[in-house]
């Protein structure tokens, strides 16, 4: 695999470090003594995982807009990043749908800002972009999609990231071929964790719902998923950028999933989260005929697996459980730091890989 000390001293920028995945990979990369650097906008949701944690203070942070290039290669300049991490989007389904050309400015030319900062920079070793399982042309198969299949994603979020991802493959071969710059992207699954407040996501409106003592809605119960705790990709992610730095065959695109017996059910989901609550929970269906969503989709993940020797460390259990005591040590005004550390060595010491 790769060592986490691999980071102590690195100059790391990552974009969208104030949402909820880029909260908890900076928390990572602070315990691993990284020189630090994020760009984003404030945080999307009240209350924030990155306000709550105090990620701000701890790290150099920068409130900017990604489509902003002026600003965005400012910061290039000034900071010198050896690896970029991009995360920045407009991250939401229901939200495409509603600001189309919002999402398609951020996640396409927002991208297309990082990669010609990369390009007019000297710093830059290994660069990854984040994208999403749904950058595929989904035709409900029942079997995981594979890193060469068709990438058409049906709604404005899912497209956008679909040409996120042919933007950077495109500037990899024109520009960076024949550069010491590794570029890679991962296509992650849906994930959960502690300190996602995000609307229209299936375990922060479970949590809603359970801290007001209302039933929980669920819009389609028997859509599939491929879930996994945050920590999960978020470790790919490092192991990506780790690797390439010092050997540009490790880059390309990587689906980022759990195993097959995670891909389940969202009443399977909740029915997990209701049992871990307890209190009584229950939910109903509340379909409403809204915007099209998939209703099945998987990943096939054998590349990563191949590549980098890598299985999924917490079962589909483990995430709702580790969600659910975040959330109550959030709500018991304890001591939030203690609990995210405790949770990254949790599963960092799976493999004996002990931050802190």
């Amino acid at each position: 695999m790769f060592n986490l000390d691999f980071f102590t001293g690195k100059r790391i920028l990552v974009t969208g470090h104030t949402g909820f995945k880029g909260s908890w990979l900076c928390k990572i990369l602070i315990i691993a003594g990284a020189d630090l650097y994020g760009c984003s906008l404030n945080p999307p949701t009240k209350p924030s995982l990155f306000e709550i944690s105090d990620i701000g203070n701890k790290m150099h942070s920068y409130i900017i807009d990604v489509r902003n290039y002026n600003s965005l290669f400012e910061i290039f300049q000034k900071t010198q990043p050896e690896i970029v991490i991009h995360m920045a989007a407009q991250p939401l389904v229901r939200e495409g749908y509603a600001n189309p050309v919002y999402t398609y400015e951020t996640n396409v030319i927002g991208t297309v800002n990082i990669l010609e900062c990369i390009r007019n920079s000297t710093s830059v070793k290994s660069f990854l972009n984040v994208t999403t399982d749904k950058v595929y042309d989904n035709k409900e198969w029942v079997w995981g999609y594979r890193e060469d299949d068709v990438l058409n994603g049906h709604d404005p979020y899912s497209n956008s990231k679909s040409c996120s991802e042919l933007v950077t493959m495109c500037y990899k071969r024109s520009f960076f071929d024949n550069k010491s710059v590794a570029i890679s992207t991962a296509r992650a699954g849906n994930v959960i964790g502690g300190g996602d407040f995000s609307d229209n996501r299936i375990i922060p409106d479970c949590i809603r719902a359970a801290i007001n003592n209302e039933d929980i809605n669920i819009r389609n119960p028997y859509s599939i998923r491929p879930y996994q705790h945050v920590l999960e990709p978020l470790y790919v992610y490092l192991m990506i950028v780790a690797k390439q730095y010092n050997d540009k065959k490790y880059e390309g695109s990587y689906n980022v999933g759990p195993d097959e017996s995670d891909c389940i059910m969202t009443e399977r989901l909740v029915d997990l989260f209701v049992h871990e609550w307890g209190n009584n929970l229950r939910w109903v269906c509340s379909y409403n005929k809204g915007p099209h969503e998939a209703n099945l989709l998987k990943l096939d993940c054998s590349m990563l697996k191949s590549a980098f020797d890598w299985s999924p460390r917490w079962t589909v259990d483990d995430a709702i459980k580790k969600t659910v005591e975040w959330t109550k040590c959030w709500l018991a005004h304890e001591d939030i730091n203690e609990c995210m550390d405790r949770q990254i060595n949790e599963f960092f010491r799976y493999k004996n890989e002990v931050l802190v």
